[in-house]
């Protein structure tokens, strides 16, 4: 997301990265999506994002990510999910223009059968994270969608995380797009979190209670020389304090962009709703890590069929249900947001078979040749 960042990085102190979240901003949503380069003849991950990038000729659309097969899409902040989504598509027509047959594009959580190690960007922090984590480095040939959203201020943006958690498993379900690994079926709807669980702070974050409580982690990261900076503070939702928003980070890529707006639509409803009811002094509950993670799982391992268990009681209650009923929460909020049609969107694909159905459903016509192929030919849809 090219959000101008109001701060250096390095330079940020404790102050400094308060006053990007408290600074007068309108409430605005970006997107950065994680796509797949491929050897047009084999369909094999290609590592060639750095010759992609050089054709690209400086395009601030496009960044390098830590796999050499992966390129980044990033778009500039706008009002609605469906503007942010629609540079987004542009981008991938122009991707694809640019890439003209030497390599091709595609987008899911994870490659279907390509080998479990590749290899990585050289230079930079790319570098040191492959010196740091070894093989564990090379095995994150993973694809994800995030969406930015900014927020009203530091304690509120506290407090919306922290609630927010709670909503990431229903979320990684409705978004689950990564069955197959290494040529076969991981028995997952999405495998990507369990691929990026071998590294640290994955997964669900810990509630962080206040602000300066996320400050004392920052800094005790910083001091143990494990978080450097905010690009480190790698969890499922996390605060980034460069840009001054709540960032979701749960989702695979999406096959098509219809796809990622009706998530990025739910995200920016959702995070909306929490925040006006945080801001008029309702209490927002904040669960135990652990029984949010226990339904994250779940969701990884079986996607829009998954049971989910009431945070509170643990009486068990379908994925499907519990989206249909959070979407009905979201519709007015939408209708402000002027997001209704990729909320009902959202809705048909919570009602739908899931991405990993979708994708298995591919597989069993054309094997996994044919479902790589089906990727790459519906990123323009």
């Amino acid at each position: 997301m090219t959000l101008e960042p109001t701060i250096d990085r390095c330079a940020a102190t404790l102050g400094a990265r308060r006053a990007v979240f408290d600074a007068p901003r309108a409430r605005m949503v970006g997107l950065e999506e994680e796509l797949m380069l491929l050897d047009p003849r084999t369909l094999d991950l290609a590592p060639c994002a750095e010759q992609a990038l050089a054709a690209l000729a400086g395009d601030a659309r496009f960044k390098p990510e830590l796999p050499a097969a992966q390129i980044e899409s990033v778009t500039v902040p706008r009002e609605t999910a469906g503007a942010a989504a629609a540079q987004l598509r542009a981008a991938r027509r122009d991707l694809a223009a640019t890439l003209d047959g030497r390599a091709v594009a595609a987008a899911a959580g994870v490659h279907p059968f390509a080998a479990a190690i590749g290899e990585l960007n050289s230079g930079g922090r790319y570098s040191a994270l492959e010196e740091e984590y070894a093989s564990i480095a090379r095995r994150q040939l993973v694809f994800g969608l995030h969406v930015h959203v900014t927020l009203g201020g530091s304690d509120l943006a506290v407090v919306v995380h922290d609630a927010l958690r709670s909503y990431l498993p229903e979320l990684a379900a409705l978004a689950a797009n990564a069955p197959f690994y290494e040529g076969r079926d991981s028995g997952l709807a999405s495998v990507r979190p369990r691929i990026a669980a071998m590294l640290p702070r994955q997964g669900i974050p810990p509630a962080l209670g206040s602000w300066s409580a996320f400050e004392r982690a920052l800094q005790w990261g910083a001091s143990a020389g494990c978080v450097l900076d905010a690009r480190r503070w790698w969890w499922e939702l996390r605060l980034h304090p460069t840009f001054g928003t709540i960032e979701v980070r749960v989702a695979d890529t999406q096959t098509t962009v219809g796809e990622t707006a009706a998530f990025a639509a739910v995200v920016h409803c959702l995070v909306t709703l929490l925040e006006e009811r945080a801001g008029a002094g309702e209490p927002l509950a904040v669960a135990p890590t652990w029984r949010i993670a226990e339904n994250s799982f779940v969701a990884a391992r079986d996607g829009l069929d998954a049971q989910l268990a009431d945070l509170v009681t643990g009486e068990r209650e379908p994925v499907r249900e519990r989206l249909e009923r959070l979407l009905d929460e979201l519709a007015p909020v939408a209708a402000r947001l002027a997001c209704e049609a990729e909320l009902e969107h959202a809705r048909a694909l919570a009602a739908g078979p899931g991405g990993a159905a979708r994708q298995r459903s591919e597989a069993a016509r054309g094997g996994l040749d044919g479902l790589v192929a089906w990727l790459a030919g519906r990123l323009l849809a």
